[in-house]
């Protein structure tokens, strides 16, 4: 009875937790899972050459038949040194074109930004997908690796994953944009994503997850 009630308290507590608290845990998964996946994983070689990783985990397919807005993750960049990942800031993903691709009711969204343009793009309040950052989908599975050299004329990678398997997806025309509200109630004031990226935040203790597992991945170029 005891281990009952603790773990009725337990759910309770987790259903209690803020949304931006779950979509970090959320995006820890998505990133981890996408990594690791023995066939149709996330080449481990393009998260190393990578400057940025943007997770945005449920994205809504139904917004796109709406109009609204796509879904909210995180992004987090290299250390100026290149060892360790920043503290994350909150982006939005909306409009474009791969509402319908991606299959199943919503889809999780792994972007790789591949070089320092693709990131100074990234520190910008928005910007269009395929449009003022060039865009390709990413290649998966073991054997990937090998093809890489074709993808490294893209700015950003891109990937989803609706029903089961992260597969390259082409986000053509979407926008990425910062969320400053949520930066607000990750770290109690309102932020830009270029402080949070170009700054030296500690890692808020519901972000610590996602954090380590890009280290655990990639701590260094």
């Amino acid at each position: 009875m005891r281990r009952l009630a603790c773990l009725f308290s337990l759910a309770i507590l987790a259903q209690a937790q803020p949304a931006h608290v779950k979509r970090l845990e959320a995006a820890a998964t998505v990133l981890s899972e996408a990594l690791t996946m023995s066939d149709a994983s996330i080449p481990e070689d393009l998260l190393h050459r990578s400057q940025c990783a943007v997770v945005v985990p449920g994205l809504k397919k139904g917004a796109f038949i709406f109009g609204g807005q796509y879904g909210r993750g995180f992004v987090s960049c290299r250390n100026k040194d290149g060892v360790g990942w920043t503290a994350p800031a909150a982006v939005r993903i909306e409009g474009g074109s791969f509402g319908l691709q991606v299959g199943g009711k919503e889809a999780d969204i792994i972007l790789l930004v591949m070089n320092e343009r693709g990131a100074e793009r990234l520190l910008s309040s928005q910007f269009t997908l395929g449009g003022q950052a060039s865009l390709a989908a990413g290649p998966v599975g073991r054997t990937a690796a090998a093809q890489t050299d074709a993808y490294m004329t893209a700015e950003i990678l891109s990937w989803s994953r609706s029903r089961g398997a992260f597969a390259g997806i082409s986000l053509q025309g979407a926008t990425l944009r910062q969320d400053v509200g949520e930066n607000r109630k990750l770290y109690g004031r309102t932020l830009e994503n270029r402080e949070v990226l170009r700054g030296n935040f500690p890692v808020p203790e519901p972000a610590k997850r996602f954090i380590e597992t890009l280290n655990k991945h990639s701590a260094r170029r």
